[in-house]
Formats: C-alpha cells, sequence, structure tokens
C-alpha cells in the first residue's frame, strides 16, 4: 500500500505541467488591480510561476527576464529576503543578463537601502553594479548612490545644488 501510494506521487510529480511563456503571460494580467496598485493576493503567486519558469527552463532565452520580474515583483512587496535570494541567482545563473546590473541596483537601492537601512551592504551592493558592470548605464548611478548614501533628502538637495552651482561658475 505506501509503495502504491509513493509511485503516484511520485507520477504526480513527473506529471508536473511544464510552464509556457503564454501561462506567465496570463499571470502577469492578474499582478495589478483595476486603479494601478499591485494585487497583493496574485502578485507572490506571479512571482512563484515565473521562477517555476526558470526552474523548468534554465536556458530559455527568456528565463533571465522572467527571474528579473520576479525580484521587482518581491521588491515590491517588501520580501528582503526573497529579494535577496532572487536577486542572488540571477547574478549567478545569468551574469551577462542585461537585467542583472538593474537587479543589483534595485537591491541595493531598494532592499539594503531603503527597507533593511543596511547601508554597508547597499555600498556593497552598489560597488558590485561598478566593478562587475562598468558599461552599465547604471554604474555612474551607483557611484552616486554611494555618495549619498545616509544622506537625509535634504542632504541630497543641498550637495545636488552646491554641484550645480559649481558647475557653472566653472562655465563662466
Amino acid at each position: 500500500m505506501m509503495m502504491f501510494a509513493l509511485l503516484a506521487f511520485g507520477m504526480m510529480a513527473c506529471g508536473e505541467k511544464k510552464l509556457t511563456q503564454e501561462d506567465l503571460k496570463k499571470a502577469e494580467a492578474t499582478l495589478f488591480n483595476q486603479d494601478q496598485s499591485i494585487n497583493e493576493a496574485e502578485a507572490p503567486k506571479v512571482a512563484e510561476k515565473y521562477c517555476k519558469f526558470v526552474e523548468q527552463n534554465p536556458d530559455d532565452a527568456t528565463a533571465d527576464k522572467w527571474l528579473y520580474h520576479a525580484l521587482e515583483i518581491n521588491i515590491l512587496l517588501k520580501d528582503s529576503d526573497k529579494s535577496i535570494a532572487l536577486c542572488d541567482q540571477l547574478v549567478r545563473q545569468y551574469p551577462q543578463s542585461k537585467w542583472a546590473p538593474t537587479g543589483l541596483f534595485l537591491l541595493g537601492s531598494y532592499v539594503y537601502n531603503d527597507q533593511l537601512n543596511d547601508t554597508a551592504r547597499a555600498h556593497e551592493t552598489f560597488q558590485k553594479v561598478i566593478d562587475n558592470y562598468p558599461e552599465s548605464e547604471l554604474a555612474d548611478d551607483a557611484k552616486k548612490s554611494i555618495e549619498y548614501l545616509g544622506l537625509t533628502p535634504e542632504e541630497i538637495m543641498t550637495l545636488i545644488v552646491m554641484s550645480q552651482m559649481e558647475e557653472e561658475e566653472v562655465e563662466l
């Protein structure tokens, strides 16, 4: 009897439906409410589908994109643990992906800096963008983000205004 139950369970696991791009697009349609706010009941399910697709199709040309979108959803849901794990997977599994530097930048900005108030980890993450993706358009943004870490919005505005004034003086 136990053997039959194990065999039945194994057959169900093997028969797990392989997700398609169409499945992901259908899931994506449930991500937002009519007022464009995130659908917090459906969003984790959508992110999980994206991750399942990547697990089933790691060599698919779009796998990195779906993993990145799962990361975005978890950042929006403020699930820092999942966000960190997904970004680590993205950078490890798809280091040359165009989504990798963006994922790192979002992780530094929204997870480490904003959600966790961990400026040391934010700094480290921004530095990875600079070191590993120097040609990315986000490398300069990462440098600025490091410069502004730990500052209040008012202090950042003061620095920006002072910098602009100095540039104007040089032009004269």
